[in-house]
């Protein structure tokens, strides 16, 4: 075997030793009966075609790559954020393995989440026994100061009720009965990963405030809170600390996981670190607003902001690229009548720089994009003040008053007339539009390399290169670490695009003497 303890090989190499091919090869001939490769090769190229498309656009019972995940892995990042809390899963062990494995893939560090292993007993007699145990063993043996809690697909079929569960579980003695366990219902089979964020964040703003609302003024701590949404950049969190503190504002970031998420390799494990202290949400119910950085991930958030906290909730889109930055803060602005420092003034300028030396080269190239609806929505905002044409723009989970916003959006702009919106539509759909008319690029997340690969396959005329911005990113590294909000972050996605396209022209013009010619690269 070339597999040896002095000759270490990584999957893609050794998977190509003669043993391998020929184990593979034996595999597929004997066991798996598949079709020939000039049937698959047919097939394929059936796949590509106009017709084929609109077979598939008329799917109803199937998704393929749906572009999303479920609700417990947005309610377990929810959790990450706060000071010392512990996320508590009420479901299968295999369901947590995959929430912690998928963040472990993405931010590239152990996570801490814990489930209470529901079996199929607990199927059938339900799982309050499971919570019993699970609640008191995790307080004993990881000590944390908080528990939110939230569920899987088996608990949510079987109808199990976490407020009574909880109560239960305080009333008989198992967790003292004054300790914070906020939960939250996150059934897989509904909504996604953003609902389950949202989910959580009103299940931890609901068990601090509900009943504690008599002494609460609006106003009266002369802050602003800032609400992230799932938001998966950990530079995104730290430009709003360094905004914020640059124009001397008084705020809380409600739900900040950056230090438990990025720990540094000094020797020390760190279960809990930083996040939201858990007395910053108690008093959120006493600041002038609160800002929702994702407001169209954040409906039930808003809702209780508005209705039980008795604040505006002042509206601002994502802070992303130039003018919805400016928006943001010049809202802030308005809120705490601090003035926008000198500082954030001459980052302004230095992005509208490079957005001016980068203009010729991203004016007029075609990008189709995919991922979560706020993200999609400011990334379409930014490709446009770019001078870039927004082609194909695809959201799973969005609702029919998001399609509108981003068609409203696209027809404000002479770059985005020919723009399409995508509601309820997976990753097969955005293939199909891939091979019938082509964009230039595609942004998204890692799932979008089979697209690439697959439009390769066709021909290199073909093949649709992605700009890999968005979550999860599983097949680069420290991409997690990066920031997309702010006139940083807009720097940031502005270097991304431009070097994407002079890469793919670099790589178009290496025939030496035949296509080598009209390049930078001059003396």
């Amino acid at each position: 075997m070339s597999q040896t303890i002095d000759q270490i090989k990584p999957s893609y190499p050794l998977f190509r030793e003669p043993e391998y091919v020929d184990n593979l090869a034996r595999k597929r001939d004997g066991v798996e009966e598949g079709h020939s490769a000039e049937k698959i090769e047919e097939i394929f190229q059936w796949s590509t075609t106009p017709e084929y498309q609109e077979l598939n656009f008329k799917r109803e019972a199937l998704t393929v790559n749906p572009a999303k995940a479920c609700q417990p892995l947005g309610a377990v990042l929810c959790a990450l954020g706060f000071e010392k809390t512990l996320p508590y899963v009420h479901g299968s062990q295999g369901c947590v393995a995959y929430f912690r494995t998928y963040f472990n893939r993405h931010f590239k560090e152990p996570i801490a989440c814990v489930s209470d292993s529901m079996t199929e007993d607990a199927a059938v007699f339900g799982g309050q026994k499971n919570m019993f145990d699970g609640l008191e063993n995790a307080m004993a043996l990881y000590k944390p100061k908080m528990i939110a809690v939230s569920t899987t697909c088996m608990a949510e079929v079987i109808g199990d009720d976490l407020n009574a569960f909880i109560g239960n579980a305080k009333k008989e003695g198992y967790i003292p009965s004054e300790f914070p366990t906020p939960f939250a219902h996150t059934p897989s089979f509904v909504g996604s990963h953003t609902t389950g964020w949202d989910n959580m964040f009103e299940g931890i703003q609901r068990h601090f405030t509900i009943n504690a609302m008599d002494d609460k003024v609006v106003g009266s701590n002369g802050k602003i809170n800032l609400v992230p949404g799932f938001e998966t950049y950990l530079g995104n969190y730290r430009v709003m600390h360094r905004m914020m503190k640059e124009m001397g504002v008084e705020y809380s970031l409600l739900c900040d996981p950056t230090e438990v998420l990025d720990t540094p390799a000094d020797g020390k494990f760190r279960m809990y670190d930083g996040g939201t202290r858990l007395d910053e949400m108690q008093d959120a119910p006493n600041a002038i607003d609160t800002l929702l950085l994702q407001p169209w991930q954040l409906a039930k958030t808003k809702k209780f902001v508005q209705i039980t906290w008795k604040q505006p909730s002042s509206h601002v889109n994502i802070p992303m690229g130039l003018a919805w930055t400016d928006d943001f803060l010049m809202k802030v602005a308005e809120l705490t009548g601090k003035p926008i420092p000198d500082s954030l003034t001459k980052e302004r300028g230095r992005l509208v720089d490079m957005m001016t030396d980068s203009h010729a080269w991203l004016h007029g190239k075609k990008f189709a994009l995919y991922g979560d609806a706020d993200f999609v929505l400011g990334m379409v905002k930014f490709l446009l003040e770019l001078g870039a044409e927004p082609t194909h723009v695809l959201c799973h989970q969005a609702n029919k008053r998001w399609k509108k916003e981003v068609e409203a959006l696209l027809a404000s702009s002479p770059f985005g007339q020919e723009g399409k919106v995508y509601t309820g539509c997976d990753l097969w759909h955005f293939r199909s539009l891939c091979f019938t008319d082509k964009p230039d690029f595609m942004i998204g997340n890692s799932y979008g390399k089979f697209i690439q690969r697959d439009t390769l396959h066709k021909g290199k005329e073909h093949e649709v290169p992605l700009i890999r911005i968005g979550f999860p990113i599983f097949d680069r590294h420290h991409l997690h670490r990066m920031t997309t909000l702010g006139y940083e972050g807009a720097m940031y996605l502005l270097t991304t695009l431009v070097n994407a396209v002079l890469e793919r022209l670099d790589e178009d013009t290496r025939g030496m003497g035949t296509t080598d010619y009209n390049y930078d690269l001059v003396r």
